[in-house]
Protein backbone atom coordinates (compact mmCIF):
# COMPACT_ATOMS: atom_id res chain seq x y z
CA UNK A 1 0.00 0.00 0.00
CA UNK A 2 1.42 3.57 -1.25
CA UNK A 3 0.51 6.55 1.05
CA UNK A 4 0.48 9.91 -0.55
CA UNK A 5 2.39 12.64 0.51
CA UNK A 6 -0.44 14.27 2.10
CA UNK A 7 -1.16 11.33 4.17
CA UNK A 8 2.44 11.05 5.12
CA UNK A 9 2.45 14.87 6.48
CA UNK A 10 -0.76 14.76 8.03
CA UNK A 11 0.65 11.71 10.17
CA UNK A 12 3.66 13.62 10.60
CA UNK A 13 1.64 16.38 12.17
CA UNK A 14 -0.18 14.63 14.13
CA UNK A 15 2.40 12.92 16.03
CA UNK A 16 3.86 16.56 16.69
CA UNK A 17 0.77 17.47 18.08
CA UNK A 18 0.44 14.42 20.25
CA UNK A 19 4.36 15.04 21.15
CA UNK A 20 3.51 18.73 21.83
CA UNK A 21 0.50 17.48 24.08
CA UNK A 22 2.78 15.06 26.30
CA UNK A 23 5.33 17.89 26.41
CA UNK A 24 3.00 20.69 27.25
CA UNK A 25 1.57 17.90 30.24
CA UNK A 26 4.77 17.31 31.69
CA UNK A 27 5.56 20.89 32.24
CA UNK A 28 2.05 21.61 33.94
CA UNK A 29 2.88 18.84 36.40
CA UNK A 30 6.67 19.60 36.98
CA UNK A 31 5.89 23.25 36.73
CA UNK A 32 3.51 23.46 40.64
CA UNK A 33 6.36 21.72 42.37
CA UNK A 34 9.40 23.59 41.14
CA UNK A 35 7.54 26.68 41.94
CA UNK A 36 7.12 25.41 45.08
CA UNK A 37 10.88 24.49 45.78
CA UNK A 38 11.38 28.16 44.60
CA UNK A 39 9.38 28.96 47.28
CA UNK A 40 11.05 26.91 49.82
CA UNK A 41 14.59 27.82 49.43
CA UNK A 42 13.30 31.48 49.56
CA UNK A 43 11.60 30.95 52.51
CA UNK A 44 14.29 29.38 53.85
CA UNK A 45 16.66 32.24 52.91
CA UNK A 46 14.04 34.48 55.04
CA UNK A 47 13.71 32.29 58.11
CA UNK A 48 17.99 31.95 58.33
CA UNK A 49 18.11 36.15 58.30
CA UNK A 50 14.99 36.53 60.77
CA UNK A 51 16.65 34.48 63.21
CA UNK A 52 19.83 35.78 63.18
CA UNK A 53 18.06 39.96 62.81
CA UNK A 54 15.77 38.53 65.70
CA UNK A 55 18.83 37.05 67.90
CA UNK A 56 20.68 39.91 67.45
CA UNK A 57 18.12 42.17 68.92
CA UNK A 58 16.92 39.84 71.63
CA UNK A 59 21.34 39.81 73.13
CA UNK A 60 21.45 43.80 72.14
CA UNK A 61 24.33 43.27 69.31
CA UNK A 62 24.66 43.69 65.74
CA UNK A 63 23.27 41.00 63.17
CA UNK A 64 24.40 40.00 59.82
CA UNK A 65 24.79 43.67 57.71
CA UNK A 66 27.90 43.08 55.73
CA UNK A 67 26.49 40.78 52.85
CA UNK A 68 24.03 42.78 50.98
CA UNK A 69 21.67 45.11 51.73
CA UNK A 70 20.74 44.57 55.39
CA UNK A 71 22.91 41.57 55.60
CA UNK A 72 20.17 39.62 53.25
CA UNK A 73 22.73 37.90 51.31
CA UNK A 74 24.63 36.22 54.29
CA UNK A 75 22.71 33.40 54.01
CA UNK A 76 23.42 32.49 50.14
CA UNK A 77 27.08 33.27 51.20
CA UNK A 78 26.92 30.68 53.52
CA UNK A 79 25.27 27.58 51.28
CA UNK A 80 27.81 28.62 48.64
CA UNK A 81 30.20 28.03 50.70
CA UNK A 82 29.36 24.60 52.23
CA UNK A 83 28.50 23.73 48.77
CA UNK A 84 32.26 24.01 47.42
CA UNK A 85 33.89 22.77 51.05
CA UNK A 86 35.77 19.53 50.37
CA UNK A 87 33.37 16.46 51.93
CA UNK A 88 35.14 14.20 53.94
CA UNK A 89 33.75 10.78 54.95
CA UNK A 90 34.96 8.87 58.40
CA UNK A 91 37.45 6.44 57.29
CA UNK A 92 35.91 3.54 59.16
CA UNK A 93 32.46 4.60 58.82
CA UNK A 94 29.70 2.79 56.80
CA UNK A 95 29.71 4.84 53.85
CA UNK A 96 26.52 4.24 52.12
CA UNK A 97 24.75 4.42 54.88
CA UNK A 98 26.86 8.02 56.20
CA UNK A 99 25.77 9.56 52.51
CA UNK A 100 22.30 8.55 52.42
CA UNK A 101 21.18 9.78 56.04
CA UNK A 102 20.90 13.68 55.39
CA UNK A 103 19.26 12.74 52.12
CA UNK A 104 16.51 10.76 53.71
CA UNK A 105 16.06 13.22 56.06
CA UNK A 106 15.69 16.20 53.74
CA UNK A 107 13.07 14.62 51.61
CA UNK A 108 11.20 13.18 54.21
CA UNK A 109 10.85 16.56 55.62
CA UNK A 110 9.67 18.08 51.50
CA UNK A 111 6.83 15.37 50.63
CA UNK A 112 5.37 16.79 53.73
CA UNK A 113 4.45 20.30 51.80
CA UNK A 114 2.39 18.25 49.74
CA UNK A 115 -0.61 18.38 52.04
CA UNK A 116 0.10 22.12 53.26
CA UNK A 117 -2.66 24.27 51.64
CA UNK A 118 -1.01 28.10 51.04
CA UNK A 119 -4.20 29.20 49.79
CA UNK A 120 -7.80 28.54 48.83
CA UNK A 121 -7.58 25.10 46.93
CA UNK A 122 -3.59 25.81 46.51
CA UNK A 123 -2.12 22.51 47.44
CA UNK A 124 -0.21 19.97 45.36
CA UNK A 125 -2.21 17.37 46.89
CA UNK A 126 -5.49 17.85 48.79
CA UNK A 127 -5.58 14.07 50.30
CA UNK A 128 -8.35 12.88 52.82
CA UNK A 129 -5.70 11.66 55.10
CA UNK A 130 -3.55 14.90 54.97
CA UNK A 131 -2.35 15.46 58.23
CA UNK A 132 -1.79 11.55 58.81
CA UNK A 133 0.40 11.39 55.79
CA UNK A 134 2.16 14.31 57.21
CA UNK A 135 3.18 12.49 60.71
CA UNK A 136 3.86 9.71 58.67
CA UNK A 137 6.48 10.98 56.13
CA UNK A 138 7.96 12.97 58.72
CA UNK A 139 8.71 10.09 61.21
CA UNK A 140 10.71 8.63 58.67
CA UNK A 141 13.28 11.76 59.26
CA UNK A 142 14.58 10.76 62.87
CA UNK A 143 15.58 7.49 60.73
CA UNK A 144 18.08 9.39 58.56
CA UNK A 145 19.24 11.03 61.80
CA UNK A 146 20.14 7.38 63.16
CA UNK A 147 22.06 6.42 60.52
CA UNK A 148 23.80 9.40 60.36
CA UNK A 149 24.75 8.92 63.65
CA UNK A 150 25.38 4.93 63.59
CA UNK A 151 27.13 5.19 60.35
CA UNK A 152 30.04 7.65 61.80
CA UNK A 153 31.73 5.30 63.70
CA UNK A 154 31.78 7.83 66.62
CA UNK A 155 30.23 7.79 70.48
CA UNK A 156 29.10 11.29 69.72
CA UNK A 157 27.76 10.98 66.79
CA UNK A 158 25.96 7.49 68.18
CA UNK A 159 24.32 9.21 71.28
CA UNK A 160 23.38 12.03 68.86
CA UNK A 161 21.66 9.54 66.68
CA UNK A 162 19.97 7.52 69.59
CA UNK A 163 18.99 11.18 71.12
CA UNK A 164 17.14 11.89 68.24
CA UNK A 165 15.46 8.64 67.60
CA UNK A 166 14.12 8.40 71.28
CA UNK A 167 13.06 12.37 71.58
CA UNK A 168 10.71 12.08 68.07
CA UNK A 169 9.26 9.11 69.35
CA UNK A 170 8.63 10.49 72.48
CA UNK A 171 6.69 13.83 71.39
CA UNK A 172 5.01 12.10 68.34
CA UNK A 173 2.78 10.68 69.93
CA UNK A 174 1.06 13.35 72.11
CA UNK A 175 1.67 15.48 68.45
CA UNK A 176 -0.37 12.87 67.00
CA UNK A 177 -3.15 12.66 69.72
CA UNK A 178 -3.55 16.02 68.98
CA UNK A 179 -4.13 15.87 65.47
CA UNK A 180 -6.47 13.74 65.77
CA UNK A 181 -8.18 15.92 68.48
CA UNK A 182 -8.28 18.10 65.13
CA UNK A 183 -9.82 15.64 62.86
CA UNK A 184 -12.36 15.15 64.95
CA UNK A 185 -13.75 18.30 65.49
CA UNK A 186 -13.30 19.11 61.76
CA UNK A 187 -14.85 15.51 60.70
CA UNK A 188 -12.10 15.05 58.14
CA UNK A 189 -8.18 14.55 58.24
CA UNK A 190 -7.73 16.77 54.85
CA UNK A 191 -5.79 19.68 55.55
CA UNK A 192 -8.51 21.89 53.14
CA UNK A 193 -11.22 20.46 55.17
CA UNK A 194 -10.02 21.66 58.84
CA UNK A 195 -9.29 25.17 57.19
CA UNK A 196 -12.52 25.64 55.95
CA UNK A 197 -14.36 24.05 59.10
CA UNK A 198 -12.61 27.01 60.83
CA UNK A 199 -13.96 29.75 58.47
CA UNK A 200 -17.84 29.15 59.37
CA UNK A 201 -17.33 31.44 62.38
CA UNK A 202 -14.67 33.95 61.71
CA UNK A 203 -11.83 34.44 64.40
CA UNK A 204 -13.98 32.30 67.17
CA UNK A 205 -13.91 29.68 65.05
CA UNK A 206 -10.40 29.30 65.36
CA UNK A 207 -9.36 25.95 66.74
CA UNK A 208 -6.68 27.66 69.11
CA UNK A 209 -10.33 28.81 71.10
CA UNK A 210 -12.28 25.55 70.49
CA UNK A 211 -8.53 23.10 71.37
CA UNK A 212 -6.44 25.25 73.90
CA UNK A 213 -4.76 22.36 75.66
CA UNK A 214 -4.52 20.55 72.64
CA UNK A 215 -2.65 23.78 71.02
CA UNK A 216 -0.24 24.35 73.80
CA UNK A 217 0.66 20.58 73.56
CA UNK A 218 0.92 20.79 69.81
CA UNK A 219 3.51 23.65 70.27
CA UNK A 220 5.44 21.94 72.40
CA UNK A 221 5.64 18.89 70.76
CA UNK A 222 6.36 20.75 67.73
CA UNK A 223 9.55 22.48 69.11
CA UNK A 224 10.92 19.04 70.15
CA UNK A 225 10.35 17.57 66.89
CA UNK A 226 12.39 20.36 65.17
CA UNK A 227 14.82 19.73 67.83
CA UNK A 228 14.65 23.55 68.81
CA UNK A 229 16.04 25.00 72.31
CA UNK A 230 15.27 23.99 74.92
CA UNK A 231 15.01 20.64 73.22
CA UNK A 232 18.15 20.67 71.27
CA UNK A 233 19.07 17.15 73.02
CA UNK A 234 20.71 15.40 70.34
CA UNK A 235 23.35 17.67 68.95
CA UNK A 236 23.51 19.45 72.37
CA UNK A 237 27.49 21.21 71.46
CA UNK A 238 28.69 20.70 75.21
CA UNK A 239 28.03 17.27 75.41
CA UNK A 240 28.14 15.62 72.16
CA UNK A 241 30.17 18.07 70.22
CA UNK A 242 27.55 18.33 67.36
CA UNK A 243 25.65 15.08 67.95
CA UNK A 244 24.75 12.85 64.57
CA UNK A 245 26.37 15.77 62.23
CA UNK A 246 29.94 15.88 64.05
CA UNK A 247 31.77 14.03 61.04
CA UNK A 248 30.00 15.91 58.67
CA UNK A 249 31.14 18.35 56.38
CA UNK A 250 30.58 20.58 53.20
CA UNK A 251 27.02 19.78 51.23
CA UNK A 252 26.27 16.91 53.85
CA UNK A 253 26.62 19.06 56.79
CA UNK A 254 24.43 21.61 54.85
CA UNK A 255 21.43 19.23 54.49
CA UNK A 256 21.24 18.72 58.24
CA UNK A 257 21.10 22.69 58.42
CA UNK A 258 18.77 22.85 55.94
CA UNK A 259 16.72 20.47 57.40
CA UNK A 260 16.36 22.12 60.74
CA UNK A 261 14.68 25.49 59.23
CA UNK A 262 12.67 23.31 56.59
CA UNK A 263 11.38 21.36 59.82
CA UNK A 264 10.58 24.22 61.57
CA UNK A 265 8.66 25.81 58.64
CA UNK A 266 6.53 22.63 58.53
CA UNK A 267 5.69 22.68 62.05
CA UNK A 268 4.85 26.31 61.27
CA UNK A 269 2.58 25.82 58.29
CA UNK A 270 0.69 23.00 60.32
CA UNK A 271 0.10 25.19 63.37
CA UNK A 272 -1.57 28.11 61.33
CA UNK A 273 -3.33 25.07 59.66
CA UNK A 274 -4.53 23.52 62.25
CA UNK A 275 -5.15 25.80 64.72
CA UNK A 276 -4.83 29.33 63.27
CA UNK A 277 -7.40 29.21 60.29
CA UNK A 278 -5.07 28.82 57.37
CA UNK A 279 -5.89 30.98 54.98
CA UNK A 280 -8.75 32.97 56.07
CA UNK A 281 -8.64 36.43 56.69
CA UNK A 282 -11.04 36.07 59.70
CA UNK A 283 -12.35 39.60 59.44
CA UNK A 284 -14.58 40.53 56.42
CA UNK A 285 -13.17 43.04 54.04
CA UNK A 286 -14.76 44.86 50.80
CA UNK A 287 -12.69 44.13 47.69
CA UNK A 288 -11.87 46.89 44.95
CA UNK A 289 -11.97 44.16 41.96
CA UNK A 290 -15.64 42.82 43.13
CA UNK A 291 -16.83 46.24 43.72
CA UNK A 292 -16.50 46.67 40.07
CA UNK A 293 -17.46 42.67 39.31
CA UNK A 294 -13.84 41.84 37.93
CA UNK A 295 -14.18 38.13 38.88
CA UNK A 296 -10.68 36.96 37.33
CA UNK A 297 -8.90 40.08 39.49
CA UNK A 298 -10.92 38.61 42.34
CA UNK A 299 -10.03 35.39 42.50
CA UNK A 300 -6.10 36.17 42.26
CA UNK A 301 -6.65 38.75 44.69
CA UNK A 302 -8.15 36.33 47.22
CA UNK A 303 -5.31 33.33 46.23
CA UNK A 304 -2.88 36.22 47.38
CA UNK A 305 -4.52 37.54 50.30
CA UNK A 306 -4.47 34.13 51.30
CA UNK A 307 -1.16 33.19 50.65
CA UNK A 308 0.45 36.40 52.46
CA UNK A 309 -2.06 35.95 55.18
CA UNK A 310 -0.67 32.02 55.58
CA UNK A 311 2.96 32.77 55.82
CA UNK A 312 1.97 35.68 58.55
CA UNK A 313 0.68 33.82 60.59
CA UNK A 314 3.36 30.96 60.11
CA UNK A 315 5.94 33.73 60.63
CA UNK A 316 4.29 34.72 64.02
CA UNK A 317 4.85 30.83 65.49
CA UNK A 318 8.91 30.89 63.73
CA UNK A 319 9.05 34.55 65.90
CA UNK A 320 7.84 32.45 69.09
CA UNK A 321 10.30 29.84 68.35
CA UNK A 322 13.10 32.05 67.74
CA UNK A 323 11.84 33.76 70.84
CA UNK A 324 12.29 30.76 73.29
CA UNK A 325 15.59 29.75 71.60
CA UNK A 326 17.17 32.70 73.89
CA UNK A 327 14.95 32.91 76.49
CA UNK A 328 15.06 28.94 77.82
CA UNK A 329 17.87 26.70 79.07
CA UNK A 330 18.31 23.30 77.75
CA UNK A 331 16.53 20.50 79.04
CA UNK A 332 18.44 17.22 80.38
CA UNK A 333 17.65 14.21 78.73
CA UNK A 334 15.47 12.92 81.66
CA UNK A 335 13.38 15.79 82.06
CA UNK A 336 12.79 15.93 77.93
CA UNK A 337 11.57 12.38 78.24
CA UNK A 338 9.56 12.87 81.93
CA UNK A 339 7.67 15.60 80.08
CA UNK A 340 7.27 13.93 76.89
CA UNK A 341 5.99 11.12 78.30
CA UNK A 342 4.95 11.83 81.67
CA UNK A 343 2.97 14.74 81.06
CA UNK A 344 2.72 15.66 77.50
CA UNK A 345 1.18 11.83 76.76
CA UNK A 346 -1.59 11.84 79.71
CA UNK A 347 -2.38 15.22 78.78
CA UNK A 348 -2.86 14.82 74.93
CA UNK A 349 -4.58 11.39 75.95
CA UNK A 350 -7.09 13.31 78.04
CA UNK A 351 -7.71 15.75 75.59
CA UNK A 352 -8.57 13.02 72.81
CA UNK A 353 -11.03 11.89 75.27
CA UNK A 354 -12.69 14.57 76.00
CA UNK A 355 -13.14 16.09 72.49
CA UNK A 356 -14.63 12.72 71.50
CA UNK A 357 -16.96 12.84 74.34
CA UNK A 358 -18.22 15.98 73.14
CA UNK A 359 -18.44 14.82 69.51
CA UNK A 360 -20.77 11.96 70.33
CA UNK A 361 -22.90 13.98 72.69
CA UNK A 362 -23.49 16.87 70.06
CA UNK A 363 -24.59 13.62 67.78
Amino acid sequence: MIMDKVEVETINSFSKSELLKEVYGLIWILLPILTLLLGITIEVLVIVWLEREISASIQQRIGPEYAGPLGLLQAIADGTKLLFKEDILPSRGDIPLFSIGPSIAVISILLSFLVIPLGYRFVLADLSIGVFLWIAISSIAPIGLLMAGYSSNNKYSFSGGLRAAAQSISYEIPLTFCVLAISLLSNSSSTVDIVEAQSKYGFFGWNLWRQPIGFLVFLISSLAECERLPFDLPEAEEELVAGYQTEYSGIKYGLFYLVSYLNLLVSSLFVTVLYLGGWNFSIPYISFFGFFQMNKMVGILEMTMGIFITLTKAYLFLFISITIRWTLPRMRMDQLLNLGWKFLLPISLGNLLLTTSSQLVSL
